[in-house]
């Protein structure tokens, strides 16, 4: 009976075992244990580092008397002011012969700097125009385009005063407030 193979028969030890095996869990913690007992004495360590000293800077309260600015209203209308002079509503052909004019005047080609208003309802393409006009108008010109509200109190340029106001600083219309340069 050489063709024969012999069947071996394992018999069942009981009940499957549902326990949780321990020790892997017990090494992984007793791990990060050691790795927070290194590593907390570093984190306690104080680094020095030398700060730079900052001036105070002063933000000046008035408009320089020279500052050129740009406005697009609602309407696509170009209104231009220089310093704290009431703006000048300009047409557009205009607009190039007036910023010529004003960055002629200046001789350091850090003094040719414009501001830009827009309204938030103003044409994006006004804008645009204007950017144009005035680099056409100087190409060593400086634009900056304003992003910032006016403080609460304070009258947007191109708001008309109303005549007589104590320091004729009570605009007659009320819109919501326009960047300031």
């Amino acid at each position: 009976m050489a063709g024969r193979v012999k069947r071996k028969m394992v018999a069942a030890q009981g009940a499957p075992n549902s326990d949780i095996n321990v020790t892997p869990l017990v090494d992984v913690v007793l791990v990060l244990l050691i790795i927070f007992m290194v590593v907390t004495p570093l984190l306690e360590k104080e680094i020095v580092v030398q700060v730079p000293e900052t001036d105070q800077q002063d933000q000046p309260d008035e408009v320089p008397t020279d500052q050129l600015t740009v406005e697009v209203d609602s309407h696509g209308d170009y209104l231009v002011q220089v310093g704290a002079t009431r703006p000048m509503k300009v047409s557009e052909t205009d607009l190039l012969d007036r910023i010529r004019g004003e960055l002629g005047k200046r001789k350091k080609k850090a003094d040719k700097v414009v501001f830009f208003l827009a309204n938030d309802k103003a044409a994006y393409g006004k804008l645009v125009s204007a950017l144009d006009i005035t680099r056409k108008a100087d190409p060593e010109v400086t634009m900056g385009v304003a992003t910032e509200d006016l403080p609460p109190g304070a009258p947007a340029p191109g708001d008309e005063l109303m005549p007589g106001s104590p320091g004729g600083a009570t605009p007659t219309n009320a819109p919501p407030p326009a960047p300031t340069p």
